[in-house]
């Protein structure tokens, strides 16, 4: 009855745009209280046997792959065989390798280093220009490392993670640690790499496959925290590590020398190091106790000294003497108050000559609307990134004589999206891209000497723009929060609820959901007619720590809520209808399309779920699931069970519900959120002989595409799904 009741709900409101009435004859709390009912009943109803599903979460189990292959082909041929599936393959194939992409990069010693993909260079090239060069239109290339060649002579399935470099004061060789991937996973090797002579330096520093990080202390000597042994003792619950230790050039890596151990409960336990205005290197650890929480210790002389800071709190750059920290909790230290979302800095000599926390200055405290994103630093200026109103800006952060700290707007095309892309303490020169949805990638170069902001590069346009138009918009939570939301659609359309209409969210760990320039999104939906939808809903971080915290753990179905409550407000302001909406998202995204499916499967007709948790009764023992329990609650907490028992899309199935059909993407290689969340929730739908999609990419990691070719391909699955559960059946003639 219930899910009756809802599906009139969201009917009346479509009757509302067909008849042009402004009233709506269900209000937000008669919704709202709807789908509280329809949890609890859901939740009753959840089987209490033991999971019949557990051979799906063998990653490389023979049964679970035969699975999975059968799968991937009746999707595979189910969606190919749609006249749109080739040309939106050929677009999707034409942005991922096209040329005329921005080389984003790095500056190191006045040249400019760029990893590069394209249709030739499939695993991509690791390649540097001088940054003249870099400024005319066709720069003069050099390949440091070809790593589709390094696959092929080694006969593996290498993908680039990332490099850190290294040049101590006053050497004149940089040298490299360079992060190789098994086909995408987050586990990596780490070879050391002569950036001079481009080439791996032979007996150098080399790590077995982990989860690990490494920190360089000097040319001859790394901190580093990895799986000591390969069988997982030294490792946190979460699978990350939990020892560190000081590694010395010529040291076998098993006989590296332990300098701080963290605790099996942690997170994680990572290396850092520091070089300070006078070249001095101070090096430590970050031992994570939770997602959220941390502790920074110095280490010197063989102990370690606490960082005197509170525990959600991150330690920034330092510049001129100057450490920054951003706070994610009120702050009372001594006589001082600080607030959630504050930047602060204090003295950072003082501190490592006393070990005592020097008195705090106020840096930067942002309004309701606004957020820190973090701070850049580079040779003679630090930056500010912050959120205003969902938009960007870009801060130069001034120490006055007075002692009080000012900010200077760095000048900017408008107000679209801008973010620092590269800076550093040893160059003058800062690229910030900048976009919009309708704006083209432009990456900016700021020069700190000079205070000064130019055009460097800019892409061409990837779609035609012509008549589209961009508002952003509110919805009312259940619960009375504003819930703002961006609206991309032709100029003029008329408001019958007949638009086909994307919406995405993310909804976690404080990440921004921020306008951007999408070529794909552009060519094979909104060209075609479409409307595409952000949502800023909580859990991210568009409007500072307290907007992410408000979602947390039990207080998750506020992000829900959110969400739902945009998507009702699209169809209540008459742009769109339930048939012909639809929602996509990944990883935390993929769990709130999971809920989305399970709380109200009668407002949208597709639902893209990639790299999703969706059995959150057992995600915390599942690969880097426990490291994400002050996030989404823990299951063997008595009291936080209840709610995820409430919520969790796989166990809140029900075999007779009338579900949209969902599309699963995942990877096999995925050694972050497992595959086999979207492998069991899909067997509920095969076993309730409801109709699904399946995708598993064997390689990919939690990118679920490895390489060019593989998202090319994974977008132009996505987008033809969409477009035939969303627009009329004769659109495409």
């Amino acid at each position: 009855m219930r899910f009756a009741l809802i599906t009139t709900a969201a009917s009346v409101l479509v009757a509302a745009c067909v008849t042009g009435t402004d009233e709506v004859a269900v209000t937000p709390e008669t919704e709202a209280e709807a789908v509280v009912d329809l949890v609890e009943d859901m939740a009753a109803e959840a089987p209490t046997l033991e999971d019949p599903y557990l051979w799906m979460e063998e990653v490389e189990g023979e049964r679970a792959l035969a699975w999975v292959n059968a799968q991937n082909d009746r999707s595979l041929d189910a969606i190919k065989s749609h006249s749109l599936f080739d040309d939106n393959y050929a677009k999707a194939l034409d942005l991922a390798t096209s040329t005329d992409r921005i080389p984003y990069g790095r500056v190191r010693d006045g040249m400019v280093y760029n990893f590069w993909q394209d249709e030739t260079n499939v695993r991509g090239l690791w390649r540097r220009t001088s940054l003249e060069s870099y400024k005319t239109d066709d720069p003069e290339w050099e390949t440091v490392l070809d790593f589709d060649q390094l696959a092929a002579d080694e006969d593996k399935n290498w993908v680039f993670k990332g490099s850190n470099c290294f040049k101590p004061e006053g050497a004149t060789k940089t040298l490299c640690f360079v992060a190789l991937s098994d086909g995408g996973k987050d586990a990596v090797i780490n070879r050391e790499f002569d950036l001079e002579s481009k080439s791996f330096v032979e007996g150098g520093f080399e790590t077995l496959e982990a989860k690990q990080a490494v920190a360089w202390i000097d040319h001859d000597t790394v901190l580093i925290g990895t799986d000591w042994g390969g069988d997982g003792s030294t490792l946190t619950e979460s699978g990350y590590p939990s020892s560190i230790r000081i590694w010395t050039r010529g040291q076998d890596l098993e006989d590296a020398i332990e300098v701080y151990v963290g605790d099996k409960s942690d997170v994680a336990v990572w290396p850092w190091a520091s070089k300070l205005d006078d070249g001095t290197m101070i090096y430590g650890v970050q031992e994570s106790d939770t997602f959220f929480t941390r502790t920074y210790y110095l280490l010197e002389n063989g102990s370690a000294t606490a960082f005197p800071l509170p525990k959600k709190a991150s330690l920034g750059d330092d510049y001129q003497g100057w450490q920054f920290v951003t706070l994610q909790e009120d702050w009372a230290v001594g006589d001082q108050s600080f607030k959630t979302g504050d930047l602060v800095a204090f003295n950072l000599q003082q501190f490592l000559d006393t070990k005592e926390l020097p008195p705090i200055d106020l840096v930067f405290r942002a309004n309701e609307r606004q957020a820190v994103n973090g701070v850049a630093v580079s040779k003679s200026a630090a930056l500010l990134s912050i959120n205003d109103n969902v938009a960007s800006k870009v801060l130069r952060l001034e120490y006055a004589e007075d002692g009080s700290w000012t900010t200077k707007d760095v000048a900017l095309p408008g107000a679209g999206q801008a973010g620092i892309v590269f800076a550093d303490d040893e160059e003058e020169t800062v690229f910030i891209n900048y976009e919009g949805f309708l704006t083209p990638d432009s990456l900016l170069t700021y020069d700190a000497a000079t205070d000064t902001t130019s055009g460097l590069k800019s892409l061409p346009t990837k779609f035609n723009a012509d008549g589209l138009v961009v508002h952003q918009k509110e919805a009312t939570s259940a619960d009375g929060t504003k819930i703002p939301y961006f609206v991309v659609h032709r100029e003029g359309i008329t408001l019958d609820g007949s638009t086909p209409t994307l919406l995405y969210a993310y909804g976690g760990f404080q990440i921004s959901m921020r306008p951007s320039y999408s070529g794909g999104i552009g060519q094979m939906w909104l060209e075609r007619g479409g409307a595409y939808v952000l949502a800023n809903i909580r859990g991210g971080g568009e409007f500072g720590p307290a907007w992410h915290q408000a979602g947390l753990k039990g207080n998750r179905q506020r992000i829900y809520d959110d969400f739902i409550a945009v998507g009702e407000d699209l169809v209540a302001i008459c742009l769109t209808k339930p048939e012909q909406l639809g929602i996509m998202g990944g990883s935390i995204g993929g769990l709130l399309r999971g809920v989305m499916i399970t709380q109200r499967p009668d407002l949208w007709n597709a639902v893209v779920i990639q790299v999703p948790l969706l059995d959150m009764l057992r995600y915390h023992k599942l690969l880097a699931g426990a490291s994400w329990v002050d996030e989404y609650g823990d299951p063997d907490n008595p009291e936080e069970r209840p709610f995820l028992e409430k919520t969790s899309p796989y166990q809140n199935f029900d075999a007779s519900a009338d579900y949209p059909t969902p599309f699963f993407v995942t990877s096999t290689k995925d050694d972050r959120v497992h595959p086999g969340h979207a492998r069991k929730m899909a067997k509920l739908f095969e076993d309730a002989d409801k109709p699904f999609l399946y995708y598993e990419n064997i390689d990919g990691g939690h990118s679920a595409a490895a390489n060019q070719k593989e998202r090319a391909k994974r977008t132009a699955l996505e987008f033809t799904y969409l477009y035939e559960r969303l627009f009329p059946n004769d659109a495409a003639e």
